[in-house]
């Protein structure tokens, strides 16, 4: 029994145990391992193209020396992705809805960007938290902005994901309910309505790809900085 919009984002337990671990789980699971023949399927063929072409996109901006990274990316890139379409499907739990999740994915790796510019250019990391030609009097003002717009940078990677899906599967299920209700009295409405359902759940399969890459591309323009 649904007894509220919200009850969709609770996390599913069995027997008291959540199950949020196996929702994580389940994307490496359906990604196929490499085979011993030297020809592949097509779904390999089509997997590592994907992979190859998001990569080299990613890591233009970047140097030599962001490049190691590449791996984790691509590997982030495809692990947001596929839990973000998973959530699109019926009576599935979407885990990017929780702020604690992406939290935790976004803290630690905008937190080694940043321990990486202190470590390998520590002069031009502290330099980014004052713009050049800035009046004395303005100076710890500006300090004190740049600061705190550093440490906002990760609470606005795990809030701009967690509110976009929340916001799309709540607009789904609003207008799902819509649909549901106006069958019995206006059919021809609620057939409207039905039509709508369905172009808002492709728009939230293109929101649920750009969210992901947009998670990762802001990621890579953090390392940008500090390398």
């Amino acid at each position: 029994l649904v007894l509220s919009f919200f009850d969709q984002f609770l996390s599913p337990t069995f027997l008291g145990i959540p199950l949020i671990a196996v929702a994580l789980a389940l994307p490496w699971v359906m990604f196929p391992a490499l085979p011993s023949q030297w020809l592949p399927n097509r779904q390999l063929l089509l997997q590592s193209w994907f992979i190859n072409r998001f990569t080299q996109q990613l890591l233009l901006p970047l140097n030599t020396g962001g490049h190691k990274w590449a791996l984790l990316f691509a590997s982030l890139m495809l692990f947001l992705i596929t839990l973000n379409m998973l959530g699109l499907l019926p009576y599935t739990f979407t885990p990017t809805t929780q702020l604690s999740l992406n939290l935790g994915l976004a803290v630690p790796l905008w937190l080694a960007t940043v321990i990486i510019g202190l470590r390998n250019q520590t002069t031009v990391a502290l330099g980014h938290l004052l713009p050049e030609g800035t009046p004395t009097p303005l100076i710890p003002v500006l300090v004190i902005i740049e600061t705190i717009s550093l440490f906002i940078r990760p609470l606005a990677l795990g809030v701009r994901l967690t509110a976009n899906l929340t916001a799309g599967h709540l607009l789904i299920q609003l207008i799902a309910t819509a649909a549901f209700v106006l069958l019995p009295l206006m059919p021809t409405v609620a057939a409207l309505t039905a039509v709508l359902l369905l172009l808002l759940t492709l728009l939230e399969v293109a929101v649920a790809m750009i969210q992901a890459y947009v998670f990762v591309l802001l990621l890579s323009l953090y390392l940008q900085e500090n390398i």
